[in-house]
């Protein structure tokens, strides 16, 4: 709901705040007085097109805010305001702010968040309605009237949006298995040739890394065995290092009782013997380790060098050569279970097809069933309206195959007829702009309670009508606005005016060579004043107020 509107050089509107309530709000004023730029700035906070025409002359930039009830949790309006990161604090209002430069360019935003004008007209469209004569979207466009149907039949659309998607996503998984087949198919002779080439190797994780180590290694032992061999001699024998040490503290052992030294040196020969132990057990260690055979060598070789060739081939690194195996493999297996596979998903789209078919069947039947039920609602509408001789269609008409969608296997628009035997048309083919703007209203209260914006606004919806029109028109107003939407109406007929909760008279004003545009809200006198104006035109007379008077006495 709409509680404030900021507006700041804005054609003729210098500066203008004002609140609104719940309920019937009307707008009034002379012919010339500005009732459109009021409309126009609220459209330019809404998303609609910047024209630059709109700033007032002199002024750098002009600016609207506009203020809304918070959404509810839950609603759609609430879910794309989360989607598009727009923060909303508790119990505050949504905001929504747009600036237009004299010179060009716009700016948006949304509780001071930028944000595109794309978003501010898909806020807008959940926040506002606005019908007028030359209105040519909400009922007019067609391609909302299926999901006004939907709201008015409380039918549930999710349940054939998740069978669709399901029948795609098998007829995807589908196609890409066929083509993956048809792939395979074309490149069976090189998998073969690739498998058995993998297979032949049987590559394993690792094994390059492990065989350029021992590689390198035998080719280090070829270089060091000669001094490795002579180092090993003097370890070998009872002429080695250890013998001649284990010799040397035999002796030293009969005689360490003898000194404290020779005891020590005895300890300190012990030592030696276990270091020298030591090294030649690492010594014969590491010659095995490094052992030279030109045979082994060659054979390291040989598997290292058509590891990495086979990698090179297929251009990947010798240790993913196993994964490949397995993947080229796979493809061929592909092949050969491809029709089995094949036959599954067919049957996967099948199932899924059937199940859309069988949720969409139901829900044309469900709109079948409230499109008659809204013609009906329309059709009472239409007398009281002087549209006697007019006629309403919920049109229901099936789909093409390939037109079905999410949204089911109908097209649906509403048609009217206005002279009997007329054939039905498109609403926005009739030619009488006060019959389309009976008939808008019509539907519009017809379908009340089905959603829809929480703010709608009539553009001189009245106009060329009067007397007990009028007061019908009037009438569905109010009821309009009783069913917990709030109205903001337009009028130039009295008998309009007299069912608002609340009044407002747009005014203009000139002071010199500077005009203004103003709005202000009416007291119980000022309505009274207001009404009798618009029923006597320029000259008030006595009889207008009494009149006056008596308008707003049926209405209270």
């Amino acid at each position: 709901m709409l509680t404030a509107l900021s507006i700041a050089n804005i054609v003729l509107i210098e500066r203008l705040d004002l609140d609104f309530e719940a309920g019937l709000g009307v707008l009034t004023g002379e012919t010339g007085a500005g009732k459109s730029i009021l409309l126009d700035a609220l459209g330019l906070a809404l998303g609609m097109r910047a024209d630059t025409g709109l700033v007032r002359q002199g002024a750098d930039k002009a600016q609207v805010t506009a203020s809304f009830a918070a959404p509810a949790p839950g609603t759609p309006l609430a879910a794309l305001l989360a989607d598009n990161d727009i923060s909303l604090e508790a119990g505050e209002p949504l905001l929504i702010r747009r600036t237009l430069k004299a010179d060009g360019g716009s700016r948006a935003f949304l509780n001071d968040q930028p944000c595109s004008a794309a978003l501010l007209r898909e806020v807008g469209g959940h926040l506002v309605e606005i019908h007028g004569q030359h209105d040519d979207r909400g009922l007019l466009a067609p391609a909302g009237h299926r999901a006004l149907l939907d709201a008015y039949a409380r039918a549930d659309t999710g349940a054939v949006a998740a069978a669709h998607g399901a029948w795609r996503a098998a007829e995807e998984r589908l196609a890409a298995a066929r083509a993956a087949l048809d792939e395979a198919e074309r490149d069976r002779e090189w998998l073969e040739h690739c498998v058995a080439e993998l297979q032949a190797l049987a590559p394993q994780p690792g094994e390059e890394a492990e065989l350029a180590e021992a590689r390198a290694s035998m080719q280090k032992g070829e270089r060091i065995a000669g001094d490795l061999a002579t180092i090993l001699e003097a370890f070998d024998g009872s002429e080695g290092g250890p013998a001649l040490l284990r010799g040397a503290a035999r002796r030293l052992d009969r005689l360490a009782g003898d000194h404290p030294l020779l005891a020590e040196a005895l300890a300190n020969l012990d030592r030696a013997i276990i270091d020298a132990d030591e090294a030649e057990a690492k010594l014969n260690e590491a010659a095995r380790a490094m052992e030279y055979d030109p045979e082994r060598l060659e054979a390291a070789e040989t598997r290292l060098f058509e590891l990495r060739a086979l990698a090179r081939k297929h251009g990947v690194q010798p240790d993913e050569l196993p994964q490949l195996a397995g993947d080229l493999a796979a493809r061929l297996d592909a092949i050969e279970g491809g029709s089995a596979g094949l036959a599954k998903l067919e049957a996967a789209v099948r199932d899924t097809a059937a199940a859309y078919t069988h949720a969409a069947t139901a829900l044309s039947n469900q709109r079948t069933k409230a499109a008659a039920r809204l013609d009906a609602a329309v059709a009472g509408e239409l007398a009281p309206l002087k549209l006697d001789a007019a006629r309403f269609q919920t049109l229901v008409e099936p789909l093409p195959a390939e037109r079905w969608g999410p949204d089911g296997m109908d097209r649906v628009e509403f048609l009217i007829s206005t002279n009997p035997g007329a054939p039905f048309a498109p609403l926005a083919r009739i030619a009488s702009g006060g019959e389309l703007s009976r008939f808008i209203l019509a539907l519009k209260v017809a379908l009340a309670e089905e959603g829809g914006a929480d703010t709608i606004i009539f553009d001189e919806i009245d106009r060329g009508v009067g007397g007990a029109v009028a007061s019908a028109i009037g009438e569905r107003l109010a009821r309009l606005a009783g069913a917990g939407k709030q109205l903001l109406a337009v009028t130039h007929s009295p008998q309009v005016a007299a069912k608002g909760a609340a009044h407002f008279v747009i005014a203009k004003s000139s002071e010199g060579t500077v005009t203004r545009t103003g709005v202000r809200a009416l007291d119980d006198a000022g309505r009274r004043e207001e009404i009798a104006r618009m029923l006597s035109g320029t000259e008030v007379t006595e009889e207008a107020r009494a009149q006056a008077e008596r308008l707003l006495e049926v209405v209270g």
